[in-house]
């Protein structure tokens, strides 16, 4: 029966050594991964470790080395596509850099607020923390980091004492705008995410900022929740004005995911009409990839384990410097828009 059974208390280092006839400094060797143990030795003490349920004190670990090799995360609804690819990103650099990843998620419909996620944190042991912010936290503003934790938030918004990275939301939709009308199409309908989305409250700035540039007026806005059953239910309405003709008629549709644009495209192949041939339609984040069969869908890939792996570096470094990060996307040309140019 080990230590802890026994009386309900970790080992300790002393009893870890008794067990093994060696030093304490021995023990303290082995936990490290120092060199100067013998590998006979080392499997003592480790088997030892073992028997009793010994546990490595992080925060003596801590003092002696200045770092706990760990990381704080706090993610908002961590099932979304591009939250499951920014994490992977993170682990990824947490696993070159030899490093643990302690991750709180907040669930619930509510934004999280900053502070008390930033608190929660940081009674964990870390080194630094990554907030993400899927919705506007309450306390964006006023938000001060933990004093002495290197706190960095994903999101498109600039902060005035935390480095901000995230994909470039507005410029994706800056981009796909300026494609759409380089092939003809200035009669295009959005389909916007949930209005509580910041993601998708850029995106359509980035939208409407380009057709004002280019002197063409931005046609109503039509709203999803990033589901394809709400992109279906826009695609209806769409393919309507479309079969009503006029000189109003969308020629294409910019969803702003990939989700919401297959929804689109199914409506309008349902009422009679051809993708491209009749209706352009592009999305965004490239997420069909591997799970639609003949993905044939024109969008904007984004690099979201580049996020996750600029965040965990930004959070680790010593640089004491505030940035606002938004990282660019590329432009996957595949079959679902025409160009109409005559």
């Amino acid at each position: 029966m080990d230590q802890q059974t026994r009386n309900g208390r970790s080992a300790s280092a002393a009893e870890v050594a008794a067990l093994a006839g060696v030093s304490r400094q021995t023990v303290s060797r082995v936990v490290n991964g120092m060199p100067n143990v013998t590998e006979k030795t080392r499997k003592r003490v480790l088997a030892a470790m073992e028997e009793l349920g010994f546990r490595p004190n992080f925060a003596g670990a801590a003092l002696r080395g200045g770092s706990y090799r760990s990381i704080g995360l706090c993610m908002y609804n961590i099932t979304r596509v591009g939250n499951l690819a920014t994490l992977e990103g993170i682990m990824q650099a947490a696993r070159e850099h030899d490093f643990a990843v302690t991750m709180i998620e907040m669930g619930g419909d509510k934004p999280y607020a900053l502070a008390d996620a930033s608190r929660r944190m940081v009674e964990r042991p870390v080194d630094g923390m990554i907030l993400n912010m899927n919705r506007m936290a309450p306390d964006f503003e006023e938000f001060v980091p933990q004093p002495g934790v290197r706190t960095v938030i994903l999101s498109m918004y600039a902060h005035p004492r935390c480095t901000t990275i995230d994909s470039d939301q507005y410029g994706s939709c800056e981009l796909l705008t300026n494609y759409l009308l380089e092939h003809g199409h200035s009669n295009m309908r959005f389909v916007a995410g949930p209005e509580n989305s910041i993601s998708s409250r850029f995106r359509e700035a980035g939208w409407r900022d380009t057709l004002g540039r280019a002197h063409v007026d931005a046609a109503p806005m039509l709203r999803g929740d990033w589901s394809a059953d709400s992109g279906y239910a826009m695609g209806e309405r769409i393919a309507a004005e479309v079969l009503a003709g006029g000189s109003q008629a969308p020629t294409a549709v910019l969803a702003a995911n990939d989700q919401m644009a297959l929804g689109v495209i199914a409506a309008l192949e349902n009422a009679g009409l051809s993708v491209p041939d009749d209706v352009s339609v592009v999305g965004i984040d490239d997420a069909l990839e591997g799970l639609v069969p003949h993905n044939r869908l024109t969008t904007l890939r984004f690099d979201l384990r580049g996020v996750g792996k600029l965040a965990f570096e930004a959070a680790i470094g010593e640089s004491s410097s505030i940035e606002a990060i938004h990282v660019p996307s590329t432009l996957v040309e595949r079959s679902t828009v025409r160009d109409i140019r005559g």
